[in-house]
């Protein structure tokens, strides 16, 4: 059993997770998006730095969020954050890559996260620079929307942007961070759940 492995059976020991989640976490090389200094711990289950003070999320974390969401294959993701584009190969593996927009704040980060992707074979996985809070409304509507970094709230441009019934997840607030679930009911107003303490970087 190599070191991808080991780590999905130790994430499968302490949470119970879709057939679809674990799935695309074997799939996934995280080691392909971890910068060079730190790709010895990348199936460590622990966020690891990227450069310009930003990380790649833990495994836990990502595997969490991505069975939060309930995808499916076919769903419309848009992604704020898209880092080195792991959490969104990941999204790719469960909807398919061409499902799977991203934006990122950095322009070097979002060069990166590009080739990456590209190289392990997410190249379908659209990613642009800019404000993440604006969406895209270009591909809009989304099934689903979610942040990899934590905001004071949803950003309305981003749930106005996904559908009714459609759903999104973030890491909610400035000091103490929420993971937050909801659902965007037919009047645009969100059906919101509390899923825990986490730590993220905040939006820029």
């Amino acid at each position: 059993m190599d070191a991808r492995d080991r780590l999905v059976e130790k994430l499968c020991e302490s949470r119970e997770l879709s057939a679809s989640t674990v799935a695309a976490m074997r799939a996934v090389p995280r080691h392909r998006f971890v910068p060079e200094p730190h790709r010895d711990a990348a199936y460590q289950d622990r966020p690891l730095p990227i450069g310009r003070e930003q990380t790649i999320s833990a495994p836990h974390i990502v595997a969490v969020m991505t069975d939060l969401l309930g995808l499916s294959p076919g769903d419309e993701v848009f992604e704020v954050g898209t880092g080195r584009g792991y959490h969104a190969a990941v999204t790719a593996e469960v909807v398919g890559a061409g499902n799977v927009y991203s934006a990122e704040y950095r322009d070097s980060l979002a060069q990166q996260a590009h080739d990456c992707l590209v190289a392990t074979g997410y190249a379908e996985v659209s990613v642009r620079t800019g404000d993440g809070r604006e969406g895209w409304p270009e591909h809009a509507p989304y099934d689903r929307a979610y942040l990899t970094c934590a905001a004071p709230m949803f950003p309305p441009a981003v749930v106005e942007q996904v559908r009714p019934g459609g759903q999104l997840l973030a890491p909610i607030g400035n000091g103490t961070q929420v993971l937050v679930h909801a659902t965007k009911r037919a009047d645009g107003s969100l059906r919101r759940t509390r899923k825990g303490r986490v730590r993220f970087v905040r939006l820029r």
